[in-house]
Order: structure tokens, then sequence, then C-alpha cells
């Protein structure tokens, strides 16, 4: 004789197979108020992940920012026609929107910050063909919170390299 299928084994099967599927089939469970004990620990782990998802997503927003900055402040003959102000307006928006979401994520790119500013002065070299010494400045960002609102203030652009750095010592 066949056992009935348990939704524990829907939803942990659903899981392995059509995530998209597990997602609406479990959050219509949650709203109605039942959700089988098999199947909390997905959630739980889909939760946590949701939150890596978001520190991932804010760290590559702020190296892309970062590095059109530093192109932006090293490179002033090249600013007409480029792409560069576009890519500050949007990156800054779309993590305007992430912290907006999450302020807690700004202690995470307080700390992050020295190495967000080492990887988007590795890429605007590589894409420049400049030293990275070029966008690189000895002890920049010391993990002051309000140098984070300078920097990402609409409609500031760093004229040079140096008033750049200024905001990140």
């Amino acid at each position: 004789m066949n056992k009935p299928v348990t939704e524990a084994v829907v939803e942990s099967s659903l899981y392995d197979t059509d995530f998209f599927e597990w997602t609406q089939y479990v959050g219509e469970g949650l709203r109605q108020g039942r959700l089988s004990e098999a199947d909390l620990e997905h959630v739980a782990e889909e939760i946590v992940d949701m939150g890596k998802r978001d520190r991932r997503e804010l760290r590559s927003r702020m190296i892309v920012f970062l590095m059109h900055l530093m192109k932006w402040a090293a490179q002033p003959e090249r600013r007409e026609g480029s792409t560069w102000k576009a890519t500050i307006d949007e990156q800054r928006d779309q993590i305007d929107g992430i912290l907006g979401d999450s302020p807690s994520l700004r202690r995470f790119l307080i700390g992050e910050m020295p190495t967000i500013l080492s990887r988007a002065a590795l890429k605007a070299s590589g894409e420049t063909g400049l030293p990275v010494n070029t966008f690189t400045r000895p002890h920049a960002f010391q993990g002051k919170g309000p140098q984070i609102d300078q920097l990402l203030s609409f409609g500031w652009y760093p004229e040079t390299m140096d008033d750049l750095f200024l905001l990140t010592q």
C-alpha cells in the first residue's frame, strides 16, 4: 500500500527541484499558518542567505561606484562623453535603496571599506592602465560613518583624487 505524500515531503522535494514553486508553496503555507517542521531548516537557510545576498550586492555596487569615482577624479580629460557619471548616479541610487531597506548594512559597509577601496583601485587601474597607486592612499577610510554619507551624496563628484580621499581619511 502506498503511503500518502506528506506536506513536508512535497516542500522538501520542491525545494530541491523547483525553488520558485517551493517559495510560492511555503509562502502560502506561512500565510495560512501551516508550515511543516521538516522544512523550517530550509526556510531558516534561505533567510540567512537573503542577508548574505544583500551584503554581496552592496559590496559589489560599492566597488563599481568607487571605481567610477576614481576614474572620474583621476582622468578629468576623459569625463566628457564617458558613461562614468551615469554609472556613478545609478550605483548611488541602488546603494541608497539597499541601505534604506536594510540600515544595519551600514555597519557592514563601514567595516568593509578598506577592502572595497582596494578592489575598486585594482579595477580602476585595470580599466585605465594607470598604476594602482594612482587610486590608493595610505590609511584611506578609517571606518568613520559620516564619510559614507558624503560619498553617497547625490550630485557630489570629486574633482581630484585628493577630493575623494579627503573623504576617506
